[in-house]
């Protein structure tokens, strides 16, 4: 019988009580139920330092340096088939916070290698079947679309470059969060479990697909 999926979500809101965690808990929830292991970094709880200082970013192409504050992050990062981020969108981007993660992070010799003389990264994360963002925006979309999405270049477009087998991203966004009803943030929930399942299947169809090509 073939292991569990695991997925790794990476939350980021301040507030205890916010709609964000009852999207984080509603997407763990949903990943449990369809049997994958689920691991949460919830990085406002932790005390995360999103800071990405001097002596960290010289050596930022250290294949061999890995920093002692972020091994349980790394580690996380290694083992996860579903790589989901729970987060709201603040001026039109992620938050300081969670763009401090993604810097740290995303490094030489845990997401990707680039090896030397080259100009081309070659990817490190190609255990990720499936990338899933969970965010809010407070403005329609139409005007996020007039002023760049920037959230999501970042991540359904620069973090697939470095986790190739995971597709097209799925991202489930709920506009308008500002004036958004109660029914409209209930309906935003169930919509956010049934991709999330969903996404759960398809991972598990292609690491099958994988396995198979393998031998």
């Amino acid at each position: 019988m073939p292991a569990a999926l695991s997925a790794l979500i990476v939350y980021c809101h301040p507030v205890e009580d916010s709609f964000a965690a009852a999207l984080r808990d509603r997407v763990a929830g949903a990943f449990r139920r369809a049997g994958a292991n689920c691991t949460v970094l919830d990085l406002y709880a932790e005390g995360f330092d999103p800071v990405l200082g001097r002596d960290e970013r010289l050596a930022h192409l250290d294949h061999d340096l890995r920093p002692a504050d972020l091994a349980a992050h790394f580690a996380a990062l290694e083992r996860a088939d579903l790589l989901v981020f729970v987060y709201p969108t603040w001026w039109y981007g992620p938050p300081a916070m969670l763009k401090g993660w993604i810097d740290r992070t995303m490094r030489a010799g845990v997401a990707f290698r680039l090896p030397p003389g080259a100009d081309v990264i070659e990817p490190m994360l190609t255990r990720v079947r499936r990338i899933v963002v969970v965010t809010t925006y407070g403005s329609p979309w139409w005007l996020i679309r007039y002023v760049g999405d920037a959230g999501r270049r970042i991540i359904a477009r620069g973090l697939q470059l470095i986790c190739p087998n995971a597709g097209r991203p799925v991202w489930l966004a709920l506009y308008g969060m500002d004036t958004a009803s109660a029914l409209q943030r209930s309906r935003f929930l169930e919509r956010v479990e049934d991709r999330v399942t969903a996404a759960v299947r398809q991972a598990r169809r292609s690491g099958r697909r994988h396995r198979t090509s393998r031998q």
